[in-house]
């Protein structure tokens, strides 16, 4: 890949790095994607509900800061037509390229930032190089502002390649939230596909190293649980109160002793709580914020039923009563082992790739995986990849930065991917890796409660061309 090529990849997604934006509200990140999309010049383009029915939506922040985070885009020069058509935050895309008659093929991609400062350190790269978040209190911390790039890269180098097929990019909102993987699954664009690609970066894993596909990812929900109570003096009248913050230290304290499962890992938390408002005073509200997580999707479940039942025992014992909302949740999905193969032999052909690895446990939770689950439900494969990438510090802190090598590589080894499906599941040959860029015309060239059942919901109108 030329000069000129690396660097239209690192300018990308720098500018993504300088616009973070939190689940739900990434109304400029999707007027960016939209305005390279119209450049590349996608088949089909559906923008915000267009991709998805919003009623699917989980973990959906409140109307105040959604209208405050669309006004912030809107001062940055988001396109007015495209703040309308993500109002009310329904945000991200779907881009279809046609290209002739050949297998369905997804690459999913998550677009949300999170609530973190950025460094201000003058050794941290986008301070020293001037790309720093512009946006106090929000970064691309989880490298999602790469995985964009590796989107947009793809589809055009897609485009300019002799592929012949349907290739259908999902630019996900609110991975961060576990909100986002959901709707995406119950759209339409889902159905046809007998492949599907997710990809990470980092993950621990050096630059230069590419994870062919993730295993035991941890099935996940979040709970939110508010407890009410009665109010009164504490030293005056204390048996006419119903203590609120006695109901959530109880609650809290049995979290954590409900039984492990033989069947496999589980786990619990309390991330936040919250009670009272001073030392003479029976509080009379609480609120808590927590998680389980299972290493299957029934473990999950199982873990998700106690954590409820204690809560609401726990609220009872004290007098009270308690509200509990499953905020968002996700399943386990595995990586196809064929696909898994697929991948790890395109990965050896392409340039910088130093180690490849078949599978790796991934240890935490995504949201990716409903959308994984849905295409092996309907009889196709799906892989979860991993790009390694020298990351100075760990995921989620404040000096997260991915080293700008691993974008020509994630590119390359996505679009070798993609292009080679259909030679490596028609016959016993595997499909041989590649520069992602060698046919010319890429983007880098440019110089510019429960689980829910599947209902099919979020079927998008109209045909071809932007929605």
């Amino acid at each position: 890949m030329s000069t000129q090529a690396t660097e239209r990849l690192v300018s990308l997604r720098r500018g993504f790095h300088r616009h973070p934006e939190p689940a739900w509200r990434e109304f400029y990140t999707t007027h960016r994607l939209v305005e390279e999309l119209r450049d590349i010049g996608v088949d089909e383009l559906a923008i915000g509900r267009e991709a998805y029915d919003p009623d699917d939506r989980m973990a959906v922040p409140e109307e105040e800061s959604i209208a405050e985070w669309a006004d912030r885009a809107r001062d940055r020069g988001a396109d007015e037509e495209i703040l309308e058509r993500t109002a009310g935050g329904v945000t991200g895309c779907v881009a279809v390229l046609e290209c002739g008659d050949g297998p369905a093929v997804g690459l999913r991609v998550d677009i949300d930032g999170l609530f973190i400062e950025e460094s201000t350190d003058a050794a941290h790269n986008p301070v020293a190089e001037g790309f720093r978040s512009e946006i106090e209190g929000t970064m691309h911390a989880c490298g999602h502002d790469a995985h964009m790039t590796w989107g947009l890269a793809a589809i055009e180098a897609i485009k300019a390649s002799d592929f012949a097929g349907r290739l259908v990019v999902f630019f996900q909102p609110a991975e961060e939230a576990g909100g986002g993987g959901h709707p995406m699954a119950e759209s339409s664009y889902i159905d046809d596909l007998e492949y599907l690609f997710a990809v990470h970066v980092g993950l621990d894993h050096p630059t230069g190293r590419v994870v062919a596909g993730i295993e035991r990812p941890l099935a996940m929900c979040h709970v939110d649980a508010t407890i009410e109570g009665t109010s009164t003096h504490a030293g005056k009248t204390p048996n006419e109160g119903d203590n609120a913050m006695q109901a959530l230290g109880t609650a809290i304290q049995n979290a954590y002793a409900i039984p492990r499962h033989a069947d496999g890992m589980t786990r619990v938390n309390i991330g936040r709580a919250e009670s009272g408002t001073a030392s003479n005073v029976i509080a009379d509200h609480a609120h808590l914020e927590a998680e389980a997580r299972g290493e299957t999707t029934e473990l999950m479940e199982y873990i998700k039923g106690r954590l409820k039942r204690t809560l609401r025992s726990a609220a009872s014992m004290h007098g009270c009563t308690v509200d509990v909302d499953v905020i968002s949740e996700s399943p386990r999905a595995d990586s196809d082992p064929e696909l898994v193969d697929h991948v790890a032999s395109v990965a050896r052909g392409v340039e910088g790739v130093t180690d490849v690895v078949p599978t790796a446990d991934f240890g935490a939770s995504e949201d990716a995986t409903f959308l994984m689950e849905r295409v092996q439900e309907n009889g196709g494969l799906a892989s979860y990849l991993i790009v390694g990438t020298d990351h100075p510090t760990g995921h989620h802190t404040p000096t997260f930065d991915v080293d700008e090598r691993s974008l020509r590589i994630g590119a390359d080894v996505l679009t070798a991917a993609i292009r080679g499906v259909e030679a490596a599941f028609a016959s016993t040959d595997t499909a041989a890796g590649g520069n992602a860029f060698a046919d010319g015309g890429t983007i880098a060239d440019r110089s510019g409660g429960t689980i829910v059942g599947r209902n099919g919901g979020g079927s998008p109108t109209g045909t071809g061309g932007d929605r």
